[in-house]
């Protein structure tokens, strides 16, 4: 096997521009001019701005090593458990730099937009037959937002029956944002606890479901990284009720072409195109999270929605129990044309691959690493495995201690301290796009660290050590962050 420490590289300190400046020094070359040279007015003149006088050289070598500071995929693995940070195919990002996309104004009528009215639908009937629901909107900007669109669906469908109900039903393994989005529907959160094997049991849902409860929202696979195989019994249960069945579809990197959601019970689901359908995520976005419903949900989805009429893709507000707008104009279109393309370029069985090998390599990684790691979940996982510190304690090291010395050996850290039933959970997902040899290292690496662990402790409660900075202090640096780099 090959060593598990990367290559460090030249780790440079890099001045400001203005500090690297000299008079005279010029990365650019004007050209010879036709006209005669004339002095400026002195109501125009000035002092102007200070820009520093630099070569070509040094303003490409400056940038470039600024840009050797930061770690991303195309860096090395990120195994962010519940994000799902895989690599994304270059050519995805190419297909949204053609000029009739790049250049395309959301105020252009709709004969002039055909081509991107027509990518939305297509991409809207995709996402459809992928999760076998009926109707999709692509209008919420994000997971979060999707979520939120669920619960305004849920909300308008039942008001549209006259029924008013006030609590949701949260297992402890949903999502983090799900008793936000609720919360932001006037419903209070009510949590189920999970069973001993890590999902939902229906006695406990039936005991929490009552007349009062407009449904559940239910993350599937959910945030242990296990599937809810009793889903159909609780989807019974909520329908039995009265109330709706909401999926958190954040983790469909696990079940693309395996599970259809809308054949489990469930009524809205929201995915992430900026995980799942290979558009970039993470710094601020942007990032897409379709709603899919079932067809009683359907007349309740924000518009405008895109139609097929006279043969033109039109966009019609006239949807009388629409939940109205969640974003300006259509979304985040950039986004969807990425999607759009990974579906087109993997087609049914490749993406039916894509989730095959990514619950592979979670598998994989999980019977590495519970050698040396304690597993409170010994049983098949999805697409991501969650671990804990309980054999580090009685050396009084932590995850966090852990997390950090992997950053000397060339890896981003796993999700930590998430999710929150798990005390001290190291949450890892390998993604499909992985190589055997980059999860070998990745778990050489770990091996290495919690050998660490037992015989020089102190090492670990000063991680990072190979890094630009060494640990921060990060109550200090939440409260008084220093934002000059």
């Amino acid at each position: 096997m090959s060593k598990p420490l990367a290559p460090t590289g030249l780790n440079l300190d890099e001045p400001l521009l203005w500090e690297m400046g000299n008079p005279g020094r010029t990365a650019f070359s004007m050209p010879r001019h036709d006209v005669p040279s004339a002095p400026l007015h002195d109501d125009f003149a000035g002092d102007g701005p200070d820009f520093p006088d630099l070569s070509e050289m040094g303003v490409i070598r400056h940038y470039t090593r600024l840009s050797q500071w930061n770690f991303g995929v195309d860096t090395g693995m990120y195994p962010l458990g519940s994000c799902t940070m895989k690599y994304n195919p270059k050519i995805n990002e190419k297909v949204t730099q053609l000029r009739g996309f790049a250049a395309l104004h959301p105020m252009l009528p709709a004969v002039m937009t055909q081509g991107a009215l027509q990518l939305m639908a297509e991409l809207e009937r995709f996402l459809a037959e992928i999760t076998a629901m009926d109707a999709v909107s692509l209008q919420p900007s994000a997971g979060a937002q999707g979520e939120l669109a669920g619960m305004l669906l849920i909300h308008a469908y039942l008001g549209s029956r006259n029924i008013k109900r006030n609590k949701i039903i949260i297992p402890d393994t949903a999502h983090g944002t799900n008793p936000a989005s609720a919360a932001l529907c006037g419903y209070r959160p009510v949590r189920v606890a999970s069973g001993e094997k890590g999902i939902l049991i229906p006695d406990a849902v039936s005991r929490v479901m009552d007349e009062d409860t407009a449904g559940i929202m239910i993350t599937n696979p959910n945030t242990l990284g296990l599937f809810e195989e009793n889903i159909k019994e609780i989807a019974r249960i909520i329908h039995d009720k009265g109330g709706q069945v909401y999926c958190d579809g954040a983790n469909m990197n696990a079940v693309m072409g395996m599970v259809h959601m809308g054949n489990s019970g469930v009524d809205v689901l929201h995915l992430n195109l900026h995980k799942t359908f290979s558009a970039p995520h993470g710094g601020g976005g942007p990032g897409a999270g379709p709603v899919c419903v079932a067809n009683h949900l359907a007349p309740f989805l924000p518009t405008p929605r895109i139609i097929l009429k006279d043969g033109l893709y039109q966009l019609s507000e006239d949807f009388p129990q629409s939940v109205g707008r969640l974003h300006s104009f259509v979304g985040n279109f950039g986004v969807m044309i990425k999607a759009y393309a990974y579906i087109l370029s993997m087609g049914a069985e490749g993406l039916k691959k894509a989730s095959q090998l990514a619950v592979l390599n979670a598998n994989y990684l999980k019977e590495k690493l519970k050698t040396f790691l304690h597993l409170p979940y010994d049983r098949p996982c999805m697409h991501e495995c969650v671990f804990s510190d309980k054999f580090q304690r009685d050396q009084k090291i932590t995850t966090l201690d852990m997390a950090k010395r992997l950053m000397d050996f060339g890896f981003h850290p796993p999700t930590i301290y998430f999710p929150l039933v798990v005390d001290g959970a190291i949450m890892i997902e390998p993604t499909e796009t992985e190589s055997l040899e980059e999860i070998d290292r990745f778990v050489e690496a770990f091996r290495i660290v919690t050998r660490e662990a037992l015989e020089s402790p102190d090492l670990l409660r000063g991680a990072p050590k190979r890094c630009r900075v060494e640990r921060l202090d990060e109550t200090l640096a939440a409260r008084r962050p220093c934002l000059m780099g």
